[in-house]
């Protein structure tokens, strides 16, 4: 087994090859005076079995290219098998025709990886569970629910404790931890007039007196959590925090969320955050190379990839 890094969160997949004891690939990716991008891989991978780490966050396109430009170089340096780990999966909201004459990107992003020379795929929390089967090779949609459910039960009151869904598209999601927290589940009710932009309508559950949890996917300009959380509060909410596996955080969010209601916000380090990103005091992270370099090494060695959560 052999592990390559990207340039999209070098500091993720160096804590993954830290869990797995094993070195990152020697790799050069430079760019050309027009932006081109160049990979040379300076070590033997023929035969390997090798796992290329890169998510596709901002900038999305460029970060797209050189994950495809890697399968392709190792896919000519005759790699046996190439895993695509991808703990972000860029272009996943674009997974339905909005309207007419309006694209499938998400598809679209499935068919380059594969078309490429990926032999499988694995991510965490795709935004909606249909994009795995967009892909025609074998795809492990890894879910930070456990990682999230470990860090909740160590920093907050089980008694008063409530899931919320920022939206009703993510009922799924958080249902799933109110499971495994054992607590009940409310639901905010949301329009979008336009895109990136939510108001909150309604409150659907009893959220008075409650010590309130928001849990999504990913959070891009945090209007939604926001909102949700001014919201909670104004309903009896004694407090609102957000876990969200994808810190997008794109523009001046970070400065949204410290002047939000929100007494914090976890996110996972699947999206290196930005150099010169704002910052505030209620982000927190965690890490999901553990969860990461678990499931490499399962698929390396064949073993069973679901077992992680049960």
């Amino acid at each position: 087994m052999k592990l390559m890094s990207g340039t999209s969160n070098e500091p993720l997949s160096q804590a993954i090859a830290d869990y797995l004891d094993a070195p990152l690939t020697a790799v050069e990716i430079t760019r050309f005076a027009d932006g081109e991008i160049f990979v040379r891989i300076d070590e033997n991978v023929r035969g390997e079995d090798v796992f290329i780490i890169q998510s596709t966050s901002c900038p999305a396109n460029d970060h797209l290219m050189e994950l495809l430009i890697c399968i392709d170089a190792l896919q000519r340096a005759s790699a046996r098998r190439i895993t695509a780990v991808i703990p972000y999966f860029g272009y996943a909201r674009q997974d339905r025709k909005t309207g007419g004459r309006t694209p499938i990107s998400a598809k679209l992003v499935a068919n380059l990886v594969s078309k490429a020379g990926a032999d499988r795929v694995l991510t965490i929390d795709l935004h909606a569970g249909q994009i795995q089967g967009f892909f025609d090779i074998p795809t492990d949609n890894l879910f930070a629910t456990k990682v999230m459910e470990d860090d909740i039960r160590r920093n907050y009151n089980m008694d008063d404790l409530m899931v919320v869904s920022p939206d009703v598209g993510g009922v799924v999601r958080a249902r799933a931890l109110a499971k495994l927290l054992d607590v009940d589940i409310a639901i905010v009710d949301k329009r979008r007039p336009k895109a990136g932009v939510s108001e909150v309508m309604n409150i659907i559950g009893d959220v008075k007196g409650r010590t309130c949890i928001l849990f999504d996917d990913m959070c891009d300009s945090g209007g939604t959590l926001c909102n949700a959380a001014a919201a909670l509060l104004s309903e009896g909410a004694t407090s609102v925090s957000a876990y969200v596996t994808h810190g997008v955080l794109s523009n001046d969010a970070q400065a949204r969320i410290a002047k939000s209601a929100l007494s914090e916000m976890v996110i996972t380090d699947s999206i290196q955050e930005a150099p010169d990103a704002t910052q505030t005091e209620k982000l927190r992270h965690l890490s999901v190379a553990p969860l990461l370099g678990e499931a490499i090494r399962r698929i390396s060695n064949d073993e069973s990839v679901s077992k992680l959560f049960d």
